[in-house]
């Protein structure tokens, strides 16, 4: 799997306003933003992103992923904004 790949599967389950992911092919990392975090804590985000990704984390197509989750309004205060 490619990082654009993964990129798809992420925006195709969650509406993201900025999205990276970055990895090998097996162990990725991810900066998501989407108002779909908001009101959530941080184990409830990543929940929802594991669901985006559905059998592709027990199957191991999904190695390992660690995220970065943000609300819009987070994002726009985050030193992590590029």
């Amino acid at each position: 799997m490619t990082s654009e790949e993964l990129e798809s599967i992420i925006a195709a389950g969650l509406a993201c306003t900025h999205l990276e992911v970055m990895g090998d092919g097996r162990h990725w990392s991810a900066v998501i933003v989407s108002a779909d975090f908001e009101g959530k804590r941080l184990i409830q985000r990543h929940q929802r992103v594991y669901a985006t990704l559905g059998a592709r984390m027990q199957t191991d197509e999904v190695h390992a992923l660690s995220m970065k989750t943000f609300t819009p309004a987070e994002w726009a205060a985050s030193p992590d904004q590029h």
